[in-house]
């Protein structure tokens, strides 16, 4: 009780009534919470020289979530094939959902980053929930942190309905379609530093059909950078066409 009343009442105080507020609990553990919110950019070293940050607990939240999102999609559609499923839950999972549900959530009035802003830290938000994922579930266990995802998550933000008409897999999609018309496709993607958070590299694709650039995008993967190179020639040059 002691070690909570300091931290409760440290100057941080707002930030600790606001992360109860938002767990809808008291943690047990504050030192995971505190590291969940950490950015790569702060970065800070504890006495033995150990690196402290989130990305280790954003590599377990990532894993718990997928399980909590896979179990959740399972039980709400028994007749949907794998397929199906898979989609619905990357649709829940890809970076741009979860920036969005952290700010939701309001994540972003707990981050400590040197690089959280509207250009450079488009993604800050998004990881933070994935590291607080996995610091309730070191915390907590599995039956908490699920329970937290479902309840002021899932059924708070999540509309299934809407979900399952929206288009998220754009490469695939203009790539179908240019087979379909017999037309050229490929796609051009390299890495660049960033001047404003070196710390994480940033992808820029472009796709080309019939040798006319036709969209172009960026993404801290490749994977994600050919998306939504996908998506702006899909919007721009496609769509209308289907």
């Amino acid at each position: 009780m002691t070690t909570l009343l300091f931290r409760i009442f440290f100057p941080k105080r707002k930030q600790y009534l606001k992360l109860i507020e938002i767990l809808g609990y008291i943690p047990q553990n504050w030192k995971l919470y505190e590291t969940a919110f950490v950015h790569r950019s702060a970065s800070q070293t504890d006495k033995g020289g150990s690196i402290i940050n989130n990305e280790r607990l954003e590599f377990l939240g990532d894993a718990v979530l997928d399980a909590i999102v896979a179990e959740y999609l399972f039980a709400h559609y028994p007749k949907m094939d794998e397929g199906f499923l898979s989609k619905m839950r990357s649709k829940i999972v890809k970076r741009n959902q979860l920036n969005v549900l952290a700010f939701e959530l309001g994540l972003d009035q707990l981050i400590v980053s040197t690089s959280f802003h509207v250009n450079g830290g488009k993604y800050v938000c998004g990881n933070a929930l994935e590291a607080l994922i996995g610091a309730m579930y070191l915390d907590r266990g599995y039956n908490k942190t699920r329970s937290f995802v479902v309840e002021k998550i899932l059924n708070k933000y999540i509309d299934l309905r809407e979900l399952e008409k929206t288009e998220t897999d754009y490469k695939s999609r203009i790539i179908e379609w240019a087979q379909k018309q017999h037309n050229s496709i490929s796609f051009d993607c390299r890495e660049i530093q960033p001047t404003i958070d070196p710390t994480h590299p940033v992808f820029v694709a472009e796709v080309f059909i019939d040798g006319q650039l036709a969209g172009k995008g960026e993404g801290y993967s490749k994977k994600e950078a050919e998306q939504h190179a996908a998506e702006m020639a899909f919007d721009n040059f496609i769509k209308h066409l289907i």
